[in-house]
């Protein structure tokens, strides 16, 4: 049995294995700090938050190494998704203005608007000098959570000398290697309650991430609404697939391409495959597509 932690954080469960017994009480340590820098950075549900108070002043303001690294990340899924995943976008409007366990039975509606778009933040990374036009606020979650994952599973690698797993939310990153069969990873609905029969894989470097629409949902003015939203339109991405996986060389990029494929619908597993990308696909009916060699 491989060393394993779990706790709670942002609304899901952190999970962290090391192959070294000795390592994992440094690696959960190593992840817990990763996550609260990350958490004061760049948190939209925190008013002291880093980003809120970039928000706040309107013009150019330096920003912190960590912030910088979120914005940079996200501006690079930004474009290659060709926006549709867009850290301007505001799940906000569809009532998600709190961590998702604080949220009431139901939110009244609010007005929705397709998102200012990306290309309106401006960024310069040398400087790492930030500005918000005003009516623009960011919403870094859609990454975020990824390159935590990836950022705290190299670091306790590193450090610690043991290959390590670290999942948030379930979205997926190992480290510095492995157990010699991989690590093994069940993919399904729900990462905190996987089902009998979910499917498993083994990765052995690299991201796994899932998007999908069956968790983090709530009543908006009497319609059910979930966290994934299309930037064109500002509502909820179009129905069309329950969840989908992807397989990367990072979780960020794994994340990336599994959020961008529910926002596209139809023409996702296409896409996905022109990527090269292993990706599992489940539409609303629980039929299965496969693509770019996901594994039987």
């Amino acid at each position: 049995m491989t060393p394993t932690a779990r706790f709670p954080r942002w609304g899901g469960t952190v999970v962290v294995a090391t192959v070294d017994r000795a390592a994992l009480s440094g690696a959960v340590r190593t992840t817990r700090t990763v996550l609260s820098t990350v958490d004061r950075a760049a948190s939209r549900f925190r008013p002291d938050s880093e980003v809120r108070r970039v928000e706040a002043a309107g013009d150019w303001r330096p920003v912190g190494a960590v912030l910088a690294e979120l914005v940079t990340a996200a501006l690079r899924v930004a474009a290659a998704t060709d926006g549709l995943v867009d850290p301007t976008v505001s799940v906000a409007d569809l009532g998600y203005d709190r961590d998702i366990a604080a949220l009431p039975p139901e939110v009244p509606a609010r007005p929705v608007r397709p998102a200012p778009g990306w290309t309106r933040i401006g960024w310069r990374p040398a400087e790492r000098l930030l500005r918000l036009p005003p009516g623009v606020r960011l919403d870094l979650g859609a990454t975020a959570k990824a390159l935590t994952a990836d950022r705290a599973a190299e670091r306790a690698a590193r450090r610690y000398g043991s290959g390590t797993l670290v999942a948030v939310g379930g979205d997926v990153s190992v480290a510095g290697g492995g157990p010699v069969d991989g690590w093994r990873v069940a993919v399904g609905d729900d990462h905190e309650r996987p089902a009998h029969g979910d499917p498993v894989v083994a990765i052995t470097g690299g991201g796994l991430a899932t998007s999908g629409v069956t968790r983090r949902r709530w009543q908006r003015d009497g319609v059910t609404v979930h966290h994934i939203v299309d930037p064109r339109t500002g509502r909820c991405a179009a129905p069309c697939w329950r969840t989908v996986t992807v397989a990367a060389g990072s979780c960020l990029d794994a994340n990336a391409a599994s959020t961008a494929a529910i926002v596209r619908g139809a023409g996702a597993a296409g896409w996905l495959a022109e990527q090269t990308l292993p990706a599992r696909l489940v539409d609303l009916d629980g039929r299965v597509t496969t693509v770019a060699g996901w594994p039987a």
